[in-house]
């Protein structure tokens, strides 16, 4: 009969490697802290916000918690908890919903790993304080170095009181309580219409959508150098790990014509993808999929991708983060098709690329940055 064990749990589909584990002090501390509130909370009524790779969500329901409702951002973090579960025989005891109210409406007990951005916070303390049940107890919990002491002053917005755990192992949770009325909870997008690109953008970003509403200098470096490439007006272009939207949004403005798919594993990055798209008048021409890499997408069949990819997993950089985007990228290629990819030019991917996509020729580069373009052969 499976069981569970922590230490047993893995970070599948993501990036595994010796130096990376899937639980940590914050999550253990987390558990820990929470156990008395969550012995008593009723069934259905916990809710966990955040769970990286499952630890929380499967070491509350080897507890005894059942009918726990999980959020999270990443399509891996939802596949490596489905798959951690499967293993310990604990899949029956939760289910992933969307973030919004069916996710926290009379939620007694909260568990939240926090987020780095301070607006994602307040998006989640908002939506908790409006739905959750009114004595309802948050646990946010996280690793000392990622906390500051705004994050406090976010809770409070949403909360009367907010208390402060003793560290343990370099890690700390803050527990709040008393849900303050909220005149407007839902989860809001933050605009700004972006200067110095020859087309005009406007870009839009929930809370915790990387980069905001700014465009980040790897994006901003490869607009500089994209251009306007035959292949972009032959066939289907794809924007792959799309962010908030930029370069999907960027192409769809300067090829009237084209129809354009972006896509991400980050529910928070689709959803501001779908607003940009939609602020600049694009909505009908940008089609936004959750995706985890391209696996919605047959082999051969797009002309064109763009690709700013990842270099690191959390706060570590381990080798081997984009190669499988390389990959993913070059099975999706039809013969002749290119990949423009920008990437941290001490990296040195253009190996990688070669070998994964095709022929590589280097378009552009500085001290922080390499654009390249890869033909598929």
């Amino acid at each position: 009969m499976p069981s569970y064990s922590p230490d047993a749990l893995r970070r599948w589909p993501d990036v595994e490697s010796a130096e990376l584990f899937a639980i940590d002090a914050a999550d253990r501390l987390l558990l820990d802290e929470s156990a008395a509130a969550r012995a008593d909370a009723p069934e259905g009524s916990l809710v966990i916000v955040g769970d990286s790779y499952g630890a929380l969500t499967l070491g509350a329901a080897d507890a005894g918690a059942a009918g726990i409702r999980v959020h999270q951002d990443l399509l891996s973090a939802e596949r490596a908890l489905s798959a951690n579960a499967d293993r310990a025989g604990l899949a029956g005891a939760f289910r992933s919903l969307p973030f919004g109210s069916e996710l926290l409406t009379g939620a007694r007990v909260v568990l939240v790993r926090l987020p780095r951005a301070l607006d994602a916070l307040d998006d989640i303390a908002a939506l908790i304080a409006a739905h959750a049940d009114p004595d309802v107890v948050v646990f946010a919990g996280g690793r000392i170095k990622h906390m500051t002491v705004a994050m406090n002053e976010v809770l409070r917005r949403s909360f009367g009181s907010v208390d402060v755990t003793h560290a343990r192992q370099k890690s700390r949770v803050l527990i709040a309580r008393g849900p303050l009325p909220a005149s407007d909870p839902q989860p809001h997008t933050r605009a700004h219409e972006v200067p110095g690109l020859d087309e005009p953008l406007t870009v839009c970003a929930f809370g915790g959508a990387f980069a905001g509403t700014s465009i980040d200098i790897g994006t901003r470096f490869l607009l500089e150098h994209l251009g306007t490439p035959s292949p972009v007006a032959r066939g289907d272009i794809i924007d792959f790990g799309c962010g908030t939207g930029v370069i999907a949004a960027w192409l769809a403005l300067r090829n009237p014509e084209a129809t354009v798919l972006a896509t991400d594993q980050s529910a928070v990055a689709v959803a501001s993808a779908s607003a940009t798209a939609a602020a600049n008048g694009i909505a009908d021409r940008v089609t936004v999929v959750r995706d985890l890499g391209l696996a919605s997408r047959p082999d051969a069949s797009a002309s064109f991708i763009a690709l700013n990819p990842p270099f690191h997993t959390g706060t570590a950089v381990p080798d081997g983060v984009a190669e499988p985007l390389f990959a993913e990228a070059g099975r999706v290629l039809q013969p002749g098709g290119e990949l423009w990819t920008v990437w941290n030019s001490p990296l040195q991917y253009r190996g990688a690329l070669e070998r994964l996509v095709g022929r590589t020729r280097q378009v552009a580069r500085n001290k922080k940055f390499t654009v390249t373009v890869s033909t598929r052969g």
